[in-house]
């Protein structure tokens, strides 16, 4: 097949055809066209002159006629050529082309008399000569391997899968406008970072070669973000990648795109509100019809409540591993590791036994200080609890957004980091590293801040009922 492809690539160029050309101006969509049309009645002709471009990907001949159907990124049409209008050789060429040739056409519209709005065609010039046939012959691409790893041909052959990418666009663009329109302004903090922070996670480490230095992958944006509180712009986001070194699953992909804002002289509580806001409006503007009701407000849940509803462990009641593990025992979980700390406990029960279950949007408020050590303690709670003003939202049944009443005491979030560096030093390859630059940055003075972090991805999952994170990201990290 790929031989026959060449051969008649040679006998192009034999011929004098260019198979490659340069460029072809004045191309409109395919669905300009629909959309321009749909009132056309079968058999109507029109004398609306349109410039086409996009993959062969059927065709039907009938003697000195043949119809065949072009795509693009925004649909397909079918074009209708005559030996008469083309003359010989531009008919045999065109005839000729294989499935998954690039061509650009012009013609003229009508509706076949089968009420298919179509173009006849009174040119047409070969754009790009496929050297590979096309996937199933467009009949789709099912084996779910090759989707992810040969993007291209999945784009090629699934309708579906164009669709959902030029929805994540929308999405990203939606977002984008929320904020803008709210007065936050993007900005972009480093990607290769001397020292990691912001979340709990393992980085990638690279060497710059000038500085002979180790430098990390980011694994979050927030302390950047905040410096730029500090500095007295007041709101800040950023939409762009962050990277972890850790698993692979159905939700999680080493490098993913996230949302991160910051908003001083609000807290977590106006940063529920303004999420809420966020993704209703978002889900408005693509015409969003699943099943979950995005309507705010959203319910809200302490996270020592949604545990005790869901195993019948209150997780307060000590911070002792082993008491939190038999706890759980007697209610019939046998899977904790007592060697881990208390906070990882409580980070397990909530993952394993309350996410799978919160498909409506959820806000899980209020977590401990050992699982947060960028909040601020909770202004209402006893102090013997010793939690934060923190939440994360779930809907789907998987986590989508996090945010804090953000810590802006510097001697405060000094003895957080420093107990964070013991857990790190005693082998928590997850502890949040010490952060110098950072408490110097806070001791001069951050207001009252909100900050929230959303997975992009999580979000394009929840809004295009997919259930994989590899379904609306690009090109995945596969084994």
């Amino acid at each position: 097949m790929e031989d026959d492809r060449r051969a008649k690539l040679d006998r192009l160029r034999a011929d004098g055809v260019e198979p490659f050309p340069h460029d072809f101006d004045g191309v409109v969509a395919i669905a300009e066209v629909h959309a321009a049309h749909a009132e056309l009645e079968a058999g109507e002709e029109t004398d609306a002159a349109y410039r086409l471009a996009g993959r062969l990907a059927a065709r039907r001949g009938h003697g000195k006629a043949a119809f065949l159907d072009l795509i693009d990124r925004s649909g397909r049409i079918q074009l209708h050529a005559r030996f008469d209008v083309l003359g010989d050789e531009s008919f045999e060429l065109l005839t000729s082309l294989d499935l998954g040739d690039l061509i650009g056409v012009d013609g003229t519209v009508f509706k076949s008399r089968r009420g298919e709005l179509s173009l006849r065609l009174d040119d047409f010039k070969l754009l790009a000569k496929s050297l590979r046939p096309p996937p199933e012959k467009f009949h789709g691409l099912e084996d779910t391997e090759t989707r992810y790893r040969r993007r291209e041909l999945d784009l090629i052959a699934n309708e579906d899968a164009r669709e959902l990418f030029v929805l994540r666009s929308r999405v990203v663009a939606a977002v984008r406008r929320y904020l803008d329109r709210e007065g936050f302004l993007e900005v972009e903090t480093p990607v290769l970072q001397p020292l990691y922070g912001g979340a709990a996670a393992r980085p990638f480490t690279t060497h710059h070669n000038q500085l002979d230095r180790d430098l990390y992958l980011r694994i979050a944006t927030e302390l950047y973000l905040k410096r730029l509180i500090v500095g007295g712009l007041e709101r800040v986001y950023e939409l762009g990648k962050n990277f972890r070194n850790e698993g692979v699953s159905h939700k999680h992909n080493p490098e993913f795109t996230v949302l991160e804002w910051y908003e001083a002289y609000a807290d977590y509580e106006d940063a529920a509100a303004r999420l809420e806001e966020l993704v209703a409006c978002v889900a408005g503007e693509i015409g969003y019809a699943g099943a979950i009701d995005f309507t705010p407000p959203w319910r809200r849940v302490t996270l020592r409540e949604a545990i005790e509803e869901a195993i019948g462990v209150d997780i307060l009641f000590t911070r002792d591993p082993q008491a939190l593990v038999d706890a759980a025992r007697a209610r019939g979980i046998e899977d904790l590791d007592p060697t881990e700390t208390w906070a990882r406990l409580v980070d397990e029960l909530l993952s394993k036994h309350v996410e799978p279950a919160l498909e409506r949007p959820t806000f899980i408020l209020d977590y401990p200080e050992e699982l947060s050590p960028f909040a601020k303690a909770h202004r209402a709670a006893p102090s013997e609890d010793r939690l934060v003003e923190r939440f994360e939202c779930f809907a789907g049944g998987i986590e989508i957004a996090n945010a804090f009443s953000e810590l802006n005491d510097p001697d405060e979030q000094r003895a957080r980091f420093e107990a964070q560096a013991r857990e790190l030093a005693a082998g928590d390859e997850e502890a949040h590293p010490y952060d110098e630059d950072f408490v110097r940055a806070l001791e001069h003075g951050m207001p009252p801040t909100g900050g929230l972090g959303l997975g992009i991805d999580r979000l394009v999952m929840l809004l295009s009922g997919r259930r994989s994170i590899r379904e609306v990201v690009l090109f995945p990290a596969m084994r």
